[in-house]
């Protein structure tokens, strides 16, 4: 890959409109995009504007998506400040959700997990990423 690559994660949902609250108001994310019946596929692109990486949410229309596969497929935010992992976690129970135990508990000593309309997790960890060369923080 080369540097300057932007990083789009793809999935369906059956719950576009849940979905899309989830990650603005409870996550925090914008809106940077969205179309409607594009070859009868409705969609939201969210992430922060500027970053190299962003979310889409797609419904096509008569197609269930179904549920999440597993407990376990995750994304994964590190937050290596403590008080901006505070802010991000309140701002999940201020927008009315709650947090699930992980499947792996190692997602629970220093974060939390909150799960989606669609049973999809995402892990508010207050660490350093393993992959930044720095040392993690805990909670």
């Amino acid at each position: 890959m080369e540097k300057g690559t932007t990083l789009r994660v793809a999935r369906p949902t059956d719950h576009l409109e849940d979905v899309v609250r989830f990650y603005t108001d409870g996550l925090g994310l914008s809106c940077l995009g969205s179309f409607e019946d594009h070859d009868g596929f409705d969609g939201v692109m969210l992430g922060v504007p500027g970053d190299a990486y962003h979310l889409e949410f797609t419904r096509k229309r008569g197609h269930p998506a179904g549920p999440a596969p597993t407990q376990d497929n995750l994304l994964v935010f590190y937050l290596p400040d403590r008080e901006a992992w505070q802010r991000a976690v309140d701002r999940m129970f201020a927008a009315g959700y709650e947090p699930v135990s992980s499947f792996n508990p190692y997602w629970d000593r220093v974060g939390r997990t909150f799960e989606d309309a669609d049973g999809y997790r995402v892990v508010l960890q207050n660490a350093s990423s393993p992959v930044s060369g720095t040392k993690s923080s805990g909670g």
